[in-house]
């Protein structure tokens, strides 16, 4: 699939105002300054569709993008640290799973995960609640450029070990760079097979 159109549709802190449930829709979610922003403009071809920021935090709301007029990428806020009050956070918190519960047409949530580092508790206990919550979900690796390709390999081993101690099965993954395109291709065609799938509700 290739993507020819990505436009912003809306932002809010309510899913009951996104879009009309009636497309296809994946939600891109990860821990702050994961790299998420930089990532969806990697994958839309839009350098400056989600804003990017040193500043973790960034993202405070649910922002839909219409993709190719058939499909719809939500840029989450971040999970874990970012500089913002306790409240604040937790008030995304909520918003984000009140949403993931919710939304009738979300086929696949995005969980980026930082390939230079080893398995944070904060994104192991995120997935256990979306496997809990019975929400379907794949992984990210981001940031594959920032090390070599063995210290990447290694670390995402790492990690799927760790996950092993809590689950039967792992998810899909892709490994990335916003920098190389890595990864883009085979988001995209994952992304293209689920919309096959896709049935109104």
């Amino acid at each position: 699939m290739k993507i020819e159109q990505a436009t912003f549709v809306i932002s809010n802190t309510d899913y009951k105002k996104c879009p009309q449930p009636d497309k296809p829709e994946y939600a891109f979610i990860g821990r702050s300054n994961v790299g998420k922003s930089s990532l969806i403009n990697m994958l839309t071809g839009k350098s400056t569709l989600a804003k990017t920021s040193q500043k973790p935090g960034k993202t405070q709301l649910i922002n839909h993008f219409l993709i190719n007029d058939s499909w719809y990428l939500v840029d989450l806020p971040g999970y874990g640290w970012a500089q913002a009050s306790k409240a604040d956070k937790e008030k995304w918190t909520q918003m984000t799973r009140t949403y993931l519960r919710h939304r009738e047409n979300l086929l696949c949530v995005f969980v980026l995960i930082d390939s230079r580092h080893e398995a944070q508790n904060v994104d192991l206990e995120f997935m256990q609640w979306l496997g809990e919550s019975q929400i379907p979900f794949a992984i990210i690796f981001t940031k594959a450029d920032k090390q070599s390709k063995t210290r990447t390999v290694q670390n995402v081993e790492a990690i799927q070990t760790k996950m092993l101690e809590f689950w039967e099965e792992l998810p899909v993954s892709f490994t990335t760079s916003a920098v190389s395109n890595e990864g883009k291709e085979e988001i995209l065609s994952y992304i293209s097979s689920l919309n096959e799938t896709y049935t109104k509700v």
